[in-house]
């Protein structure tokens, strides 16, 4: 296992949680991840999606709050989602959960990992992490499938990149990361994954897309390098 490739996977809250709990996704999820191991070893990190959102807004409607008491919500949903991963992958996984991206990271197939401290958006965490363990790909699954030029939402006729630089993504993208920011990477996340020569695909919620990318193959989504 020590010689085994690490893939770094943020996985959005928006799947995790697109209304409900999706666990049906989630075993498709296992499913993929299971069919690679033993052979590649697997870090997940955890969104909060709409768990957090809900909470947020819960807190904001009770009194007021500080940029930081919102910040810990969310983070506490992102970890109330990992623990829920933690169970998926009971068999595999490293037992407890990882919340501090620079802490070092054990030998196990799969590592579930979620948010860290205020100000810091689980993207970050993620390229935290795969830095720290030197995996050299990063993917992203979301809601958001792809980086476009504009916001496809708004703009339909708005371009889809297949492959971007990161000195192209980051002209794309504001310089700083807000929680409500509508973007498909931490722009913060992307300076540190540039740095380290990390490459970052973004994928959609489709894992077939997923398992074209850890084979190697072409996919639907944008490879970032």
């Amino acid at each position: 296992m020590g010689n085994a490739r690490w893939t770094v996977v943020s996985l959005g809250g928006s799947v995790i949680v697109p209304d409900s709990i999706d666990t049906e996704y989630l075993k498709r999820f296992a499913t993929v991840i299971r069919s690679r191991i033993p052979g590649e070893r697997f870090i997940i990190i955890s969104g909060g999606g709409k768990t957090a959102r809900e909470y947020q807004e819960a807190a904001r409607s009770l009194g007021e709050l500080s940029k930081n008491d919102l910040d810990w919500i969310g983070i506490h949903a992102t970890r109330l989602n990992g623990h829920l991963l933690r169970s998926l992958f009971r068999a595999e996984a490293h037992p407890a959960l990882i919340d501090d991206p620079t802490d070092p990271i054990v030998e196990a197939d799969v590592v579930i990992a979620a948010g860290w401290q205020p100000g810091w958006s689980t993207d970050y965490v993620a390229t935290k992490i795969a830095k720290n363990v030197g995996a050299t790909r990063l993917v992203n699954i979301s809601s958001v499938d792809a980086v476009y030029s504009e916001d496809p939402k708004k703009n339909p006729a708005a371009t889809k990149f297949d492959t971007l630089s990161w000195t192209d993504f980051r002209a794309l993208m504001p310089s700083e990361w807000d929680p409500g920011l509508n973007a498909p990477f931490d722009p913060v996340a992307a300076e540190e994954a540039a740095e380290a020569g990390i490459e970052v695909a973004i994928i959609g919620p489709a894992l077939d897309e997923f398992e074209k990318y850890l084979s190697g193959k072409p996919f639907a989504g944008t490879r970032i390098q």
